[in-house]
């Protein structure tokens, strides 16, 4: 799998498991789907992406 595919992979599983947590324990869990979004919009405007930086260590091909 590419980087491209596992960072949409990685973001969308991040998206809906803390919708579920935030549906079903806490509602302090929307704050991390809120977290998700700002990080995927900083990482269009700046070409920065944290999570690109971490797989890249972990070996995943761009």
């Amino acid at each position: 799998m590419s980087m491209h595919y596992a960072i949409r992979l990685i973001a969308g599983s991040f998206v809906l498991i803390s919708l579920a947590l935030g549906y079903w324990v806490n509602p302090a869990w929307f704050l991390f789907t809120a977290f998700v979004g700002l990080n995927l919009v900083q990482s269009s405007v700046t070409r920065w992406c944290l999570m690109e930086k971490i797989l890249a260590r972990l070996g995943v091909k761009p």
